[in-house]
């Protein structure tokens, strides 16, 4: 016999962008439109709250409740009523996690045995394929329309009897598509109607444009017993190292997350949460300013990518900070991803990491970058695409 490694992580697909990182680590100077993350720091209110409580609060050197302060749970419990219009009454809980990655594993773990299924709307986010498979269940893909946008039907016909929960991104990583009430709702009523879970990501839910309203499932009224809401304070509040979620859960479940959280953390960090305290205080009016940037940019990226005329088709984004641009092209996303770093100094993400198998996309992220940086990117990027179409 021989040492080896469970059959079941070698199946899980390797993240895709530490390769890439390490591709652009090897081009000085190229300018990367691939990672997911926000180019502004925390609200000043964060360090100056560390600080004090470093200095003189002595519970960030002790254990804490599995489920998140009692002051940051309010905190929290205050924001879903008066922005997500949830009605949290007897049947709902609150479970802080450290960040929605963990929300996310926490729910699966939660809700699924081996084998059982779960539904995921294509293009998907990756790590979300990943933890359904780590954790021993089976990820069914179902494709969306040509705008990315949930088709109804084509989900009750993946339904199965091992199905356990059907997935929801909006606003959407990796393809910028924001979900409309009538769609969300449909799906979380299928959902109740079917007795299984649905599971709302809303990382995103402050970045919105044209107008676009973000709409939280778990505010509608039948939706407690089967609506599972996944928020992070990674990109609202540039916290993405201090790694911050919570989750609103039915009741019902929150047993087993604390059992599934206690064995994995224990506790979320304190000093995270108390860092998360003073994010969550200061408010979203902070964070829409933040975001209130995004839209030059975003248009500046549409603008862009209009220079390459029918080489690309590129669905609407109408939130998040991303575009997934359907390419053109007889070579493969990987293949193009590398010749784009090597030759252009541009990093994009390849569609297919994001469960995209047909053809070749590409997923640009301009969230990490101040705008000239991403005017850059954006010009090598369809230099470089014009060069290889």
């Amino acid at each position: 016999m021989k040492n080896q490694v469970s059959q079941r992580m070698i199946d899980v697909q390797a993240p895709m962008i530490p390769i890439v990182g390490e591709w652009v680590a090897q081009h000085p100077g190229a300018i990367s439109l691939g990672q997911g993350v926000v180019h502004y720091p925390p609200p000043p209110a964060v360090a100056a709250n560390i600080a004090d409580a470093v200095d003189k609060n002595p519970r960030v050197n002790q254990y804490g409740l599995v489920r998140g302060l009692d002051d940051l749970q309010a905190v929290i419990r205050e924001k879903v009523t008066a922005e997500n219009g949830m009605d949290l009454g007897g049947g709902q809980s609150i479970v802080v996690t450290a960040g929605a990655n963990m929300g996310f594993l926490n729910a699966v773990l939660a809700i699924a045995d081996v084998d059982d299924e779960i539904i995921l709307l294509s293009p998907y986010y990756f790590n979300h394929e990943m933890a359904i498979d780590i954790a021993g269940c089976r990820p069914v893909i179902v494709p969306t329309d040509e705008q990315y946008q949930i088709d109804i039907g084509a989900i009750e016909a993946a339904f199965t009897p091992r199905t356990r929960a059907v997935v929801t991104i909006s606003p959407n990583n990796p393809t910028g598509a924001v979900y409309p009430q009538e769609s969300l709702t449909a799906v979380n009523q299928l959902c109740g109607q079917r007795g299984i879970y649905h599971i709302s990501d809303e990382a995103y839910e402050y970045f919105v444009y044209r107008g676009t309203r973000h709409f939280s499932s778990g505010s509608l009224a039948d939706s407690h017993d089967h609506t599972i809401s996944l928020y992070s304070l990674s990109k609202a509040y540039g916290m993405a190292g201090w790694r911050m979620g919570y989750m609103v859960v039915p009741s019902q479940l929150e047993t087993a997350i604390k059992k599934i959280q206690d064995t994995n953390l224990i506790c979320p960090p304190i000093v995270s949460q108390l860092a998360a305290l003073a994010a969550l205080n200061v408010g979203s009016a902070w964070v829409r300013e933040q975001v209130a940037s995004f839209r030059e940019v975003r248009e500046l990226v549409l603008a862009e990518l209009g220079r390459l005329g029918d080489r690309c088709q590129v669905p609407q984004p109408d939130g998040a900070f991303y575009a997934l641009v359907k390419v053109k092209t007889t070579l493969d996303d990987m293949t193009l991803v590398e010749s784009l770093i090597r030759d252009f100094g541009v990093a994009v993400m390849p569609g297919n990491t994001f469960g995209v198998s047909a053809g070749c996309s590409l997923r640009i992220a301009y969230g990490a970058l101040e705008r000239q940086s991403v005017a850059e990117g954006m010009g090598r990027l369809v230099r470089g695409l014009e060069r290889l179409l």
